[in-house]
């Protein structure tokens, strides 16, 4: 026997899950709908198909083709415009003339025995037999009333609860007498229930209803939905679960990774290649598609989580639906009933209230409480450029795809036969991504000078120092390894400016990429003499003889990175002796927790104190921040060690002006007092620092996050040349690093967060700038308390909350100052 499936459904009620794939394709358990009847088709012996398809045929064409994967020979019928479930048929009609045939449904769930009502339709000789089922609430379906033989009586389509006298519905499943073909005309909308068994059952034709035991879920709407992934999880519906059961109800698909401390509590369906990672809780019933990562004590319970979708450290799902490629970042919450579409982005600290739907490509900006239901707006993301560039989880928000794109939106806004460096630290995860925008950029006519893997500093001033109009470099998060940065640079090796930033959004968004003829396609070659043209500007920039008279004795922790490869032949010609920690490029250290950050400076404090050596060095992988720990095994803090910097720039450079951010110590105007210098404030941002380099009598820029600026090499962090200036001062007034800093001024910073919704960031503002109108900075606003003590109130750039940072002569005064003001800002939101 053959079997029709109807896979015409749109899905309506489902969605947001149905925009982008028709009914029949909604997975259940890892597999779609139409899968599962595929598989019961062939377990009751019925291999010759046809399905009959119309929404998004091609996405059922594509993942079934001709069912030889499957084991079976499957044929389509196309229909361009609806033609009702038997007028569908109807263009099958070919194919089915020869003998009885089954009409299934390919987006409603079942484990009904086929052979059964094959068997009982044989025996009557029936025209049609209709399969039956007992539901509890049957307004929904038509209801059939049959006698005592099984003949049908009586049809209700869809009636009210007056008119329902019997409980026994219509289940789309029948088996037909090619007869029927026979009653109506090709292309002409024509449906079973409605038009043909009326007709049957009027002209007397065997019509029959087979009352069938098991399980039958239409999958109608978003609950019902749920109930069958849970259905087939208990056990309540007799259809296989896809994988190994390894145990308390729990089946897994090859290549899934559970590491030790995940909590797993069954029925859960675990797909291909998914990973829960330690401390992560799952309660079934469950389902986790295939690729989705499921983050450190992050928690779900009762949910469908569809396939390469990610659930962020601290997230909660609670009987909830996420779709495909889809992320819920840190601490964000989706409740009971939500469902989030397709390519969505839920950002950090979100709530999802119950019953939302977010339909597909949307982002939800963090700390947004969303609750109703979005339909329309942002397609996408609204942005991509951050504070550090274009940022992201890799493989979740970078993905080789948007690198790629993001290298073609680069170059189009490019002039032409123009050349881009391009350049990356020495972990794997940026070199994929780097190759990703090295392929965009040739396509649109620019040519790329590959810096392999240098320091950042060392490709800032390649860039500035060649005709190259930019670059890009590609790094991971230093503390963060599932994170990796894109950063665009300017001719002068500097981050792009925000205008650069917003056109390469455009280009991005509209897609409008330029793509050049054949013969205008870039070149990709390897970039000359990258390293020696940085380490000869280097040493012109220094008192190299200064330095070698000193003969300092250091110990140099390169962090794993790839500094090493520049610096130890400059600490040769320099006559330093080096005794190096970290120092080999060891991919599984290069992204560091911040409680091995600090383990490994406390490390380099009890060697430099140990073995007696004039310093203590660290760098980051980047090579843009420096860590100073003195002779005695002091660990220098970032403003002390700015403070230090200061005075002996300001010492050999009378005068001269150093530029710091609003959030340094007030020790900096004391120090620059003394040494009869200038002190610049300006705003917290990279660009601000920066760019405040270039102003006439600049000796020194600061960020208080251990980068320093030096103009006289180029106006970028660099802490590959801060370390070696330390030194030159040093030597040049024979001084100890702990004298310095036991000389500074005494001061102590507290740090405190208030938490303030984005809605309500303008109002506090406002509100502060009207009542501290002599207060404001270049960033937030900076309120002076006394001689020397202030508070900086400063809105985070990504996050829904203030930044209270107080100063004060004492730990607890400070404290006071940061918890007043916190007060002010929370007050404020009322």
């Amino acid at each position: 026997m053959k079997a029709v499936v109807m896979a015409g459904g749109e899905g309506s009620r489902l969605r947001p899950l149905t925009i982008s794939r028709p009914k029949p394709m909604v997975p259940i358990v890892g597999r779609p709908v139409a899968e599962h009847i595929l598989n019961l088709l062939k377990e009751h012996g019925i291999t010759e198909v046809v399905m009959t398809v119309q929404y998004l045929a091609s996405n059922i064409e594509d993942y079934f083709g001709d069912g030889s994967q499957f084991g079976m020979h499957i044929r389509y019928s196309r229909e361009e415009t609806p033609l009702g479930t038997a007028g569908s048929v109807k263009n099958a009609e070919e194919w089915l003339r020869d003998d009885d045939f089954l009409v299934i449904s390919g987006d409603a769930l079942t484990d009904f025995n086929l052979t059964k009502i094959i068997d009982f339709h044989r025996e009557r000789s029936a025209m049609a037999t209709l399969t039956l089922a007992h539901v509890a609430n049957p307004l929904e379906y038509g209801v059939i009333i049959t006698d005592d033989e099984q003949h049908i009586t009586q049809f209700l389509e869809k009636p009210g609860w007056s008119q329902v006298f019997s409980d026994t519905i219509n289940t789309g499943i029948y088996v037909l007498n090619p007869k029927i073909f026979d009653y109506f005309e090709r292309d002409i909308s024509y449906d079973f229930s409605t038009d043909l068994f009326p007709i049957l059952l009027k002209k007397g034709d065997p019509l029959y209803g087979y009352t069938a035991d098991g399980y039958w879920c239409d999958v109608g709407n978003l609950s019902e939905y749920m109930r069958a992934n849970a259905d087939v999880l208990t056990g309540n519906a007799q259809i296989k679960v896809p994988g190994q059961n390894i145990g308390g109800d729990i089946w897994v698909e090859p290549g899934v990774e559970i590491a030790d401390g995940a909590q797993i509590f069954g029925p859960v369906y675990l797909g291909q290649s998914a990973r829960v990672l330690a401390g992560a809780q799952i309660h079934g019933p469950c389902t986790i598609g295939s690729y989705s990562i499921i983050d450190s004590n992050a928690k779900i319970d009762r949910s469908v989580i569809w396939n390469n979708s990610y659930i962020g450290e601290h997230a909660e799902v609670r009987g909830a639906i996420t779709g495909s490629h889809t992320s819920i970042k840190t601490k964000a919450v989706l409740f009971e009933g939500s469902v989030v579409g397709d390519d969505c982005l839920i950002d950090e600290g979100a709530i999802i209230q119950p019953g939302v739907k977010i339909w597909p490509k949307k982002e939800i900006e963090n700390g947004a409480v969303v609750t109703s239901s979005i339909i329309w707006g942002n397609q996408g993301r609204r942005s991509l450029f951050g504070r550090f560039g274009v940022t992201g989880l890799v493989n979740i928000d970078i993905t080789p795809e948007l690198a790629a794109k993001m290298g073609a939106a680069y170059g189009a806004v490019l002039k032409k036969g123009t050349r881009v460096c391009v350049n990356r630290d020495a972990h794997r995860t940026p070199r994929m991504i780097k190759r990703a925008v090295i392929s965009g950029l040739p396509s649109a006519g620019v040519n790329v000078h590959d810096l392999e893997a240098v320091p950042l500093p060392v490709a800032r001033f390649y860039i500035r120092s060649t005709d190259a109009v930019g670059g890009v470099h590609i790094r991971l998060s230093p503390y963060d390894p599932r994170v990796v940065d894109i950063r665009f640079l300017d001719q002068h090796g500097m981050d792009i400016a925000k205008a650069t930033e917003r056109k390469i959004e455009n280009m991005y968004f509209r897609e409008d990429f330029r793509r050049v003829y054949m013969d205008e396609i870039g070149e990709i070659s390897y970039a000359p003499n990258v390293v020696e043209r940085y380490s000869e500007a280097y040493m012109k920039a220094l008192d190299t003889k200064v330095i070698r008279n000193r003969k300092f004795s250091l110990v140099m922790d390169y962090g794993h990175g790839n500094a090493v490869d520049v610096l130890a032949p400059i600490f040769n010609q320099l006559d330093c002796e080096i005794i190096a920690i970290n120092s080999t490029m060891d991919e599984t250290r290069y992204s560091r927790s911040m409680d091995e950050v600090a383990r490994d400076r406390r490390r380099l404090a009890d060697i430099t104190k140990t073995l007696g050596a004039d310093l203590g060095l660290s760098l980051d992988t980047s090579g843009e921040k420096l860590f100073v720990v003195d002779e005695t095994g002091r660990l220098l803090d970032n403003n002390q060690l700015l403070a230090v910097m200061t005075e002996l720039l300001l010492r050999a450079n009378p005068s001269s002006s150093v530029v710091v951010p609003v959030t340094a110590s007030g020790i900096i105007e004391k120090v620059a007092e003394i040494a009869k210098g200038q002190v610049r404030r300006v705003g917290i941002a990279p660009q601000s620092l920066t760019s405040a380099a270039t102003r006439e009598g600049v000796v020194l820029v600061g960020d208080v996050l251990g980068g320093f600026v030096f103009p006289a090499l180029h106006p970028a962090f660099d802490a590959l040349f801060a370390l070696a200036k330390l030194l030159e001062l040093m030597a040049r007034f024979d001084v100890k690093l702990s004298a310095l800093v036991d000389e500074l001024p005494e001061s102590f910073q507290v740090r405190k967060f208030v938490d303030c919704a984005w809605d309500n960031k303008g109002r506090v503002m406002r509100l502060l700038s009207e009542n501290y109108r002599d207060s404001r900075s270049a960033d937030g606003v900076r309120i002076q308390s006394g001689k020397s003590d202030w508070v900086l109130i400063l809105p985070d750039a990504d996050r829904p909350l203030f930044t209270i940072l107080a100063e004060a002569g004492t730990n607890e005064q400070a404290s006071a100052l940061a918890d007043r003001y916190a007060r002010v800002v929370t007050g404020f939101q009322q």
